[in-house]
């Protein structure tokens, strides 16, 4: 029988007993109220880095059940409502959940919510590829909230000249108006960002001229959106400025930044540096990868972790231009290029090498680089804001590597199945 039919029956034969009893049929009970606070988690005790360089020692925040943040501050000043659900949190430290501004992600879908799930077991709430995304399912996950998943951003086909043997996926352009209409095409696809190539690749080709890149960024600049380059030289640096360049995906790499850099850079106030530093060429312990990685892939990561003064000298170059450009009060955002899920954690790490205080590196791997993806709603822990966070078994601001002392990451309110990977 359907429910309607039973539940029918059930209310004709209280009638029927009503009747005979002589007496009304009293309505069912009805529950009484639940405490105002009942839908409210209230977290307790830990030190909050709020992500825009504010440190509460003892704070008290609440998760509303629309998945934000309610009530932020300390303990003394914050009374969190009747009959919520507690979590106490005493001795360790939370920080907004990190987001990564440079990446290359899969582009089945399949593989790509892998790769997401894979950046949230490592408190990656959001992260944007740059320029290798083409096809169906790239553009579907954009627009969908997966739990248990960083959020996905992409530049879709990214615009070079042509670099034979390299990836066919981004436009190879030689003319004007073969990047405008490349621009146009990823605008009408509903891209976040335009992204450019400019590159010899140390000498092996041609690099996109000043007039096409100049073209696409004024053609992105026109559909609204912005344009971040990937570029190596300090002299194309200082002519993507010149064109209306908003971000570079790379620091400069060939040489010392000079003053004609830093004035440029400071009359875009708006720019944003993602440095994605190169390998450090030191010695290093991945041994905190071993609860998400099996030996067999770990291994061959920790043989090649040891001393390369090659390396070491190519990073200080690159070191000693983000600490120039951070002093210079330059947006800086973090970013890790490829698909390396810990990367950020390891990109932290070596900010912190260049001379970047550890609140200033989360500052950037959080508000700054949430603000960059317009994610106007993430990247720091304040009411109002979507609660995605992380908690941590110690204090990076004492040790930046304790970003990786990961215990609990929440993304939207949710808390993420973290026992497996």
């Amino acid at each position: 029988m359907r429910p309607t039919i039973v539940h029918g029956l059930a209310v004709a034969a209280l009638l029927v007993l009503a009747a005979c009893s002589g007496r009304d049929a009293s309505p069912p009970a009805v529950p009484s109220a639940a405490a105002p606070g009942a839908a409210i988690t209230v977290f307790t005790g830990a030190r909050l880095l709020v992500g825009d360089g504010t440190v509460i020692e003892n704070a008290t925040f609440t998760l509303r059940p629309d998945k934000h943040f309610g009530l932020v501050g300390s303990a003394a000043a914050v009374t969190p409502p009747a009959g919520a659900t507690r979590v106490d949190l005493t001795g360790l430290t939370v920080m907004p959940a990190i987001v990564d501004a440079h990446t290359h992600l899969s582009r089945e879908r399949a593989a790509l919510i892998a790769d997401l799930k894979h950046r949230a077991y490592f408190g990656v709430s959001a992260a944007l590829s740059l320029g290798q995304d083409n096809g169906g399912d790239v553009f579907a996950v954009r627009k969908e909230t997966i739990p248990g998943a960083a959020l996905y951003r992409l530049a879709g086909r990214g615009i070079t000249a042509p670099e034979p043997g390299r990836s066919d996926i981004p436009y190879w352009v030689t003319s004007e108006d073969e990047a405008r209409a490349a621009v146009r095409e990823q605008a009408a696809l509903g891209v976040d960002i335009i992204k450019i190539w400019v590159d010899d690749r140390l000498g092996k080709y041609k690099k996109l001229a000043p007039e096409l890149y100049g073209a696409a960024i004024d053609e992105a600049h026109k559909a609204g959106l912005r344009a971040i380059a990937h570029e190596y030289y300090l002299t194309d640096a200082k002519e993507l400025l010149r064109r209306g360049i908003d971000a570079f995906a790379h620091g400069v790499r060939d040489t010392d930044v000079d003053d004609e850099l830093i004035s440029l850079l400071k009359a875009h106030p708006g720019f944003v540096l993602i440095p994605n530093l190169p390998d450090r060429g030191v010695a290093t312990d991945l041994s905190w990868l071993s609860v998400a990685l099996p030996p067999a892939q770990l291994e061959p990561l920790q043989a090649a972790a040891v001393d390369n003064p090659e390396a070491q000298a190519f990073f200080a170059i690159q070191a000693r231009n983000l600490a120039r450009v951070s002093r210079e009060g330059v947006t800086i955002a973090l970013g890790t290029d490829g698909n390396t899920p810990w990367g950020p954690h390891l990109e932290m790490a070596d900010m912190v090498a260049t001379g970047m205080s550890p609140s200033d590196v989360i500052v950037a791997a959080t508000r700054n680089a949430a603000a960059f993806l317009e994610l106007d709603d993430a990247g720091i822990v304040a009411p109002g804001k979507i609660a995605s966070f992380i908690v941590l078994e110690a204090n990076p601001l004492d040790d930046i590597t304790n970003t990786r002392k990961i215990r609990d990451v929440y993304l939207r309110g949710d808390k993420v199945d973290r026992t497996s990977y």
